[in-house]
């Protein structure tokens, strides 16, 4: 009988915010949430505590809960033998990661669902993925496991204590373990190897199927291009980016990026979209624009960010965190089309340049990852010819338009389906990862639209989810505000208010990443170590506090901490925040230098310091002016990820930069025109006003060169 306060079909998830747990909350399991509640009635009735971690799209986890948690057999066992936790990992990253951690420790492998089985102090001794109701092929099932485990917590006891002890005691060793030094530049010639060895030269990307597409190691490829000119390094980044928007990965129909391909060729996707693909993949693409020129690039991250502010824009403000990948109790049916249904959509002539276009089957392309069979469906990549060609890339003027027309009447159509479920929280880090990609959209592309969607996301994340200055909080939903910020939070938000100060220029943006970053320094650093821990110590109900500097779906909040420590030291003229970088990668080079591969973020970063980085002052009577205008152009089209640019003018807001950045206050705007105040590799250069001399300034800054900071 469940022993809760909840009304009769629900658990206690009834009362939570979280759409994940509340899909949960009529399952027949006496679910908890996180909480001392929960413990305290494992301790009080000495039973063991069952964990199960997952996120409202996540498809596994849908398919366990069916076989499982809504089973009245299942249920009936969990309920007499644990004490049963349900967690949102978007809502709590940090439970995710210490535990995704013991499993991996435990197993060798991780995923979600995630489930771990510990004692009521926390301290697990079982750990596993998603499991099946009945054991099979090899995977124990629920109906074994859970009794089997009744047991050995009855008559074994002191071993499962004993190993729960071992495997904590091994995750706080970890936490604290490595060599402090100055890690070199050779780290990113290893990394650059590494990434070359597993890069897949025929469809392009990083290892084999399933395939995700790892945006942080092409941010970190175009850093690296940028500093050594290994064209190697820009054809990877090229040929992976064009893959993955030819592919089923991309929604040809509606923009937008599905989480990974089942496949090398990036055709099958799984398809849930997530907020935080499309903003690093919009940055990826729209710096790779810059890098190149090339317009399939900026066309991408365009599409990208339009699908963003249609589809995943949040009632109240902000952004959602994603949508499901299943919708009408399939995976896909959203985005897969009949052959007939595509026939009786087009006109005649239309249907087959569509066909020409896209490599739709009479009998369907699409395989079902779950079932491994072949259904008459058919997902949209492009079509590739017998001799290599892809039609898609050699469309030009009307035919073009027309292709485009083509894919969005199937949209409009698309959109009369049942929608697959959209997870409406707002998550504080994801958004900050949005706000960046939308300011540098903004930026690059002169779209208003994108900057005023950058600055309504800031607004409303510093308004609802910023009780204090300098303070954050995780998670909004339904008018509900809640969880300590993470260190996430602080460092990707603070990451996107750098890119909106410098579509902008308002000060405003620089004083909140200011803030937001001497928060990260008072309550997330190691003082003895100088890196940084995930959560601060009032957040802190794990076993231990963890650190994570490895990068994983996203940067690591550690990587993109010593990014902005970097950019505000550069941009205020601070040399204690420049050090603060210096300290925390003098603690990772241990780290850095066993796995250079996967800290890439944490690298990119330390280019700006061990490779010259430039600082910029651009100064004017007005913002508006034609001859500022003239100024800030060549800097944002140009890819100049290794500089930092200010504006100064007698004009509220921008005259208020000098408050945040005192370096400014002997700088004066000219009478008339404007002015480009240039310092490089810790020395400041003459004046220059002329746009051809900055040019020429741009170009010698572009070139390979040697240490900096």
């Amino acid at each position: 009988m469940k022993q809760n306060d909840s009304p009769a079909g629900k658990n206690r998830l009834e009362k939570e915010k979280s759409p994940y747990l509340l899909q949960h909350a009529e399952n027949p399991v006496d679910w908890y949430p996180w909480g001392e509640a929960a413990f305290a009635r494992a301790r009080a009735e000495d039973r063991p505590v069952f964990l199960s971690i997952g996120y409202a799209t996540c498809h596994w986890c849908h398919v366990m809960a069916h076989e499982s948690f809504e089973d009245p057999a299942v249920a009936r066992l969990m309920n007499e033998t644990f004490i049963s936790v349900k967690v949102d990992r978007e809502e709590r990253p940090d439970i995710d990661k210490y535990y995704m951690s013991v499993c991996q420790m435990i197993t060798g492998s991780g995923g979600w669902p995630l489930t771990v089985v510990m004692t009521p102090d926390r301290k697990p001794f079982y750990a596993a993925t998603y499991l099946p109701r009945e054991s099979r092929y090899g995977r124990i099932g629920m109906m074994d496991l859970v009794p089997k485990l009744g047991e050995l917590w009855k008559t074994r006891r002191a071993e499962l204590n004993r190993a729960a002890s071992e495997i904590t005691d091994a995750l706080n060793r970890e936490e604290t373990a490595g060599s402090a030094g100055d890690p070199g530049p050779d780290l990113h010639d290893r990394a650059f190897e590494n990434l070359e060895s597993l890069y897949d030269r025929e469809n392009g990307g990083f290892w084999t199927a399933p395939k995700f597409p790892m945006p942080h190691h092409l941010l970190f490829l175009l850093r690296y291009w940028s500093r050594t000119k290994r064209e190697k390094a820009l054809s990877m980044t090229e040929h992976t980016l064009t893959a993955m928007r030819l592919g089923g990965i991309y929604d040809h129909a509606g923009g937008g990026f599905h989480r990974y391909a089942t496949d090398d060729r990036w055709t099958v996707p799984h398809f849930e979209k997530m907020l935080y693909d499309q903003a690093l993949l919009a940055m990826a693409y729209t710096e790779a624009f810059q890098a190149t020129g090339n317009p399939l690039f900026g066309e991408t991250a365009r599409a990208v960010l339009r699908y963003v502010l249609r589809d995943l824009a949040a009632p109240d403000g902000g952004f959602c965190s994603g949508e499901d990948a299943d919708s009408e109790g399939e995976e896909g049916r959203f985005y897969l089309w009949t052959y007939e249904e595509l026939m009786n959509h087009f006109p005649k002539e239309a249907f087959d340049l569509f066909v020409s276009l896209f490599a739709v089957e009479e009998r369907g392309n699409f395989t079902d990852e779950a079932t491994g069979k072949k259904r008459r469906e058919n997902i949209l990549f492009a079509r590739r010819t017998k001799d290599g060609e892809t039609p898609l890339l050699r469309l030009r003027g009307r035919e073009k338009q027309w292709a485009e027309t083509l894919l969005d009447s199937l949209r409009r159509k698309r959109e009369k389906r049942e929608r697959p479920r959209r997870d409406d929280k707002v998550l504080t880090d994801w958004n900050g990862l949005m706000i960046a990609a939308l300011a540098l959209g903004g930026r690059v592309f002169d779209d208003h639209a994108f900057t005023a969607a950058a600055r309504d996301g800031a607004a409303f994340i510093l308004e609802v989810l910023s009780p204090a200055p300098g303070v954050l909080l995780h998670r909004y939903r339904e008018g509900e505000s809640a969880i300590s910020g993470l260190l996430d939070d602080y460092a990707f938000l603070g990451w996107g208010l750098l890119e909106l100060y410098e579509t902008t220029y308002d000060p405003l943006y620089l004083r909140e990443a200011v803030r937001f970053t001497d928060t990260i320094l008072r309550d997330f650093r190691d003082a003895g170590r100088g890196d940084f821990y995930v959560n601060s110590l009032e957040s802190a109900d794990l076993p231990a506090r963890q650190k994570d500097a490895a990068d994983g779906a996203m940067p690591s909040g550690t990587a993109v901490t010593i990014l902005n420590l970097v950019r505000l030291g550069l941009l205020l003229g601070r040399t204690d925040l420049i050090d603060g970088a210096r300290g925390a990668l003098s603690a990772l080079s241990g780290t850095l230098g066993r796995s250079p591969v996967g800290h890439t973020m944490s690298l990119a970063a330390m280019g700006n310091l061990l490779f010259p980085s430039f600082q910029a002052v651009v100064a004017g009577r007005r913002r508006n002016d034609r001859e500022v205008e003239a100024f800030l152009r060549p800097l944002r089209s140009r890819f100049l990820p290794h500089g930092a640019v200010l504006f100064l003018s007698p004009e509220k807001p921008f005259r208020d930069v000098s408050a945040v950045a005192p370096w400014l206050s002997q700088m004066a705007p000219p009478g008339e025109g404007a002015v480009l105040y240039p310092c490089s590799g810790g020395a400041c250069r003459l004046p220059i006003r002329s746009v051809p001399e900055l040019e020429a300034f741009l170009e010698a800054e572009g070139r390979p060169g040697g240490t900096s900071l």
